[in-house]
């Protein structure tokens, strides 16, 4: 495993700039200053007991960041250099991490590359006519094989973390060749040897890719489907099977795990209020580094449809002030549960060993280093009991007939 050791206790808060402040949806040329917007937020991502600022796209693009048109230049509608130094500044006095968004896969039909006769080999062409990206016509993608690609890649990354970023997401990373990043890296890491590495990997070989690329970690969308699916259906046989799985990914890398991004609905929506505590119990009680995507802390939520403009829904723009949104009691159980994950560091890379399984419950023991909770989940609406024992620590049940007795869609976390 590469990952930096601060990781093991990376818990982050995923924001969508552009969508977050508010800004145009196409590109200006006059600068407007709203990262500091976001600055504004930080005591509430301390105060939820994150430490990680996940940033999306924040250079200049054409349309919604992933259209980048310049990796170097802080996109016009958010500020300028001086507005990410404030940012990153005041999220290190916070101790908080700083993510970026790196897309690299492919870039905004703007691009000066696209039209420069002397950087036509940076992109993928296919006959006279620009590739690109999943037929996204305005997103055009690079040639990994090119050797100034290569260096593009290095020099825009080191960049960054010159200016005190902490770490990178690369974006689509699935759909470029991991020997690209397998060169990318090490020169990167050679000049920056604490960054951590998290690529966006949808399916396929998360393991091999992880060892291929030489990133530190991939998103474990694998985990996501099983945890909202299972919940969503009343089949906890799937969620299972999904936490059987990540245990064997955690052999050889921590995945980057999540139940809410920038790209999904939002995760009220998929399985409904009642089972919201569920999905954020299973994310903060096994394995890996865990993201919450902004907004889910408030219950806020957002359909995502495959239309343009069909991710605006989940990426709205937030107020000035944090204090104008009452969390109330989704944000306590996010408070509840991520304080619970701070004073068991261990579950970075705690395994799952299932206890008790049927479709509507789930007992599991997670554990590492010796050390071990068990949790326990009820779908039903109606109380069950369960063979499980121990100090309650977070959510509600109660011992009996020498098991433990759930509320109706309750859960429970224990000591042992």
């Amino acid at each position: 495993m590469t990952e930096p050791g601060w990781v093991t206790d990376a818990i982050w808060w995923q924001v969508h700039p552009l969508g977050f402040v508010g800004a145009e949806p196409a590109a200006v040329e006059t600068v407007t200053h709203r990262l500091p917007r976001i600055t504004g937020w930080l005591d509430h991502l301390v105060a939820l007991g994150c430490n990680g600022l996940a940033l999306g796209p924040v250079f200049a693009s054409s349309t919604h960041g992933y259209d980048t048109v310049d990796h170097l230049r802080i996109d016009p509608r958010l500020g300028d250099d001086g507005d990410l130094d404030a940012l990153v500044a005041a999220a290190h006095e916070r101790g908080v991490r700083v993510l970026l968004d790196g897309v690299f896969n492919h870039v905004g039909r703007d691009h000066p590359a696209v039209s420069d006769p002397a950087r036509r080999h940076w992109i993928r062409w296919e006959g006279d006519r620009p590739g690109t990206f999943e037929g996204h016509d305005l997103l055009v993608e690079l040639d990994h094989t090119q050797d100034d690609v290569v260096q593009l890649v290095v020099d825009v990354m080191c960049h960054w973390l010159e200016r005190g970023v902490d770490g990178w997401r690369l974006d689509a990373a699935y759909a470029v060749d991991p020997r690209f990043w397998a060169r990318v890296l090490p020169a990167v890491r050679e000049r920056f040897p604490d960054v951590y590495v998290v690529g966006e990997v949808i399916h396929g070989d998360y393991a091999g890719t992880v060892a291929a690329s030489g990133m530190d970690s991939v998103t474990q969308y694998e985990l996501w489907q099983g945890v909202w699916h299972g919940l969503a259906e009343g089949n906890l046989f799937e969620t299972a099977h999904a936490l059987q799985r990540h245990d064997g990914f955690l052999d050889t890398f921590v995945p980057w795990t999540f139940v809410g991004n920038h790209d999904v609905t939002r995760i009220v929506d998929q399985v409904g209020e009642a089972l919201l505590p569920h999905a954020l119990v299973l994310l903060l009680t096994t394995g890996g580094t865990p993201a919450v995507w902004s907004g889910d802390e408030f219950g806020w939520h957002g359909i995502k449809e495959h239309r343009a403009g069909g991710d605006d829904a989940i990426r709205p723009e937030f107020p000035a002030d944090p204090l104008a949104v009452d969390g109330g009691s989704v944000f306590a159980v996010h408070q509840e549960l991520i304080g619970l994950r701070r004073r068991h560091r261990w579950v970075h890379r705690a395994r799952t060993e299932q206890l008790h399984l049927t479709n509507e419950q789930l007992v599991y023991r997670t554990s590492a280093d010796g050390e071990s909770l068990v949790v326990a989940l009820n779908l039903a609406a109606h109380p069950v009991t369960v063979p499980a024992a121990g100090e309650l620590l977070a959510g509600s049940a109660a011992p009996r007939n020498g098991g433990l007795e759930l509320p109706g869609r309750g859960w429970a976390v224990l000591s042992i």
